[in-house]
């Protein structure tokens, strides 16, 4: 006799009359949709409309919320069971890949004692066959040299290689139910095809095997990724599913007008062309960053040694003019352009700021020389202060080089650069957590913009944002670099960003620059093999 919800024509999840409240709230309005197995389903929508909600409903991982509807895996209603039985499915039976890798991973344990003890606990193997697997599964989702990444910490990993080990996690027990929340956002193109790779490879592999099989609930806001990977899609907006139906359904004859208007999101270009005689803001030249790090020796011994994350590096960014840095995880990007900025301490070679090298500047020097030269980070929530205003957020950098604005005319001051993003003075006196993903980077871009910087780097800024944001913000970022006539530093792995806001691009691999010159140059005719491979894997999404 078949178990529980065995028969071929049962679906292995089915969501009925779903709703999720948070007090007055209401995050999922009445959702109903089912997967089935083997299959692979694509829950896509805006930041806010409850996509991350309807996944942590299954794991019954929401805290003071009232869900109400039914949640049926494998036949059983999971809204039902004991927090006991949860337990025992929650790793092995039904496995979620968090968006945010760095608040998911201890940062007191090695990635290998994480990944190791998921292995042990489900699968009752020694502690020695546990780290066995846990490499293995490292080097399948793409980590380089992963006996020796296995005795790295959280931070000693690019953002892009902790979503890497936050994968190899949830694989590790194979679970039968895979819920994906935007598994792949800081990855690379080649990486995101590696995991689109090996999600389907053990999806075929679990097949083949009697009773076994993987579903996959993918969440993302990457429509060529739901494209290249799921058999349905399911849209959401605000809290309601607005359409369900196969992939080429929703992308070839979407009916909701809210499907129509996310398919015809993507990145736009238009901007202004460099003028000839606009001098060089930033230069570097012949750089080179060094961190210490542990080798393994003889007999197990450890001994020092250095890695080199940026090797002989040259670039330069004029005025109006925006230099986009290409490569994979872990290739150098965002160190070279913190070494750029003067934030590398162990930082060699030549960096200029208007043909004055960054040591020489001292004194107010120094602190002028920081108005000039800002940075964007790529998540806007880490990176606000949760206890602060807007109001101080954006005014904090006043504060500290223009003492002599009085407390009204700085006010004034941030009032008009809100005003400039998109925001009134009614975001003044909220908090960080009272905004959308992208009202949060609009501020993050407000807090560089209200000290009028020559040069802004801008580290994957819409890495994490749904395409309908991302779209406003690069066409906010162009209108401001032709307005005031900034210099950008553009690192993101999306070549398709790249593609509609850089005027020359830089392409790194393992610390190097493999190619550089003129975007339009390098995007129709790449000369070297790597930058072809980069290509090749964003063509192809």
């Amino acid at each position: 006799m078949s178990a529980p919800g065995q028969e071929s024509g049962t679906p292995l999840l089915a969501i009925e009359g779903l709703s999720v409240r948070f007090n007055d709230t209401v995050a999922v309005d009445d959702i109903a949709f089912e997967i089935g197995r083997d299959q692979r389903v694509a829950l896509v929508g805006e930041s806010g409309s409850g996509k991350t909600v309807t996944a942590l409903a299954i794991l019954r991982l929401l805290r003071d919320a009232q869900v109400t509807g039914s949640i049926r895996f494998d036949g059983e209603d999971l809204l039902v069971k004991s927090e006991r039985a949860m337990r025992g499915l929650r790793g092995s039976d039904i496995a979620m890949i968090f968006q945010e890798p760095m608040s998911a991973l201890n940062p007191l344990y090695t990635i290998g004692e994480q990944i190791a003890e998921t292995i042990v606990l489900h699968d009752g193997v020694t502690k020695k066959e546990a780290y066995g697997r846990a490499a293995g599964l490292l080097e399948r989702t793409g980590i380089p040299e992963p006996r020796r990444r296995i005795f790295d910490y959280p931070h000693q990993l690019s953002g892009g290689q902790r979503q890497r080990v936050m994968i190899a996690m949830a694989l590790a027990c194979r679970p039968r139910l895979l819920l994906a929340d935007e598994p792949t956002t800081a990855l690379d193109v080649t990486i995101r095809g590696q995991i689109v790779e090996l999600l389907l490879e053990l999806q075929r592999e679990e097949a083949k095997k009697p009773g076994g099989g993987m579903s996959v609930l993918l969440i993302t806001h990457d429509l060529n990724l739901v494209r290249r990977f799921a058999q349905r899609v399911a849209v959401m907006e605000r809290g309601k599913l607005v359409e369900v139906g196969t992939v080429e359904q929703i992308f070839e004859a979407p009916q909701h007008p809210y499907t129509q208007r996310l398919i015809a999101s993507r990145p736009e270009r238009n901007v202004v062309p460099v003028l000839p005689i606009a001098p060089v803001l930033l230069e570097a030249r012949g750089v080179v960053v060094d961190f210490p790090t542990r080798l393994p020796g003889f007999k197990g011994w450890w001994h020092k040694g250095r890695f080199r994350a940026v090797n002989d590096a040259t670039v330069s960014v004029r005025q109006g003019e925006t230099l986009g840095i290409v490569g994979e995880s872990g290739s150098g990007k965002s160190t070279l352009a913190m070494a750029m900025l003067g934030l590398q301490r162990t930082a060699a070679g030549q960096i200029e700021f208007q043909g004055k090298p960054l040591k020489s500047y001292l004194g107010r020097e120094k602190l002028s020389l920081r108005s000039h030269l800002q940075v964007v980070f790529q998540d806007p929530f880490s990176s606000l202060s949760p206890r602060q205003t807007i109001e101080r957020i954006v005014g904090e950098g006043l504060a500290l080089h223009r003492p002599d604005l009085g407390s009204e005319e700085r006010r004034k001051r941030i009032v008009a650069t809100l005003r400039e993003v998109g925001l009134d003075r009614t975001a003044l006196q909220r908090y960080p957590h009272e905004f959308s993903g992208g009202q949060r980077q609009r501020i993050a871009i407000a807090r560089t913009l209200v000290l009028e910087p020559r040069v802004i780097v801008l580290d994957e800024p819409t890495s994490a944002l749904d395409v309908s944001i991302q779209q406003q913000v690069l066409r906010l970022l162009t209108d401001l670099q032709r307005k005031y006539n900034l210099g950008y530093v553009f690192i993101s792995h999306d070549l398709e960003v790249i593609g509609a806001m850089a005027h020359r691009v830089a392409v790194m691999q393992n610390g190097a620059i493999v190619e550089a010159g003129d975007v339009d140059r390098i995007f129709d005719e790449p000369a070297h093999p790597y930058t072809r491979k980069l290509l090749k894997a964003a063509l192809s999404r």
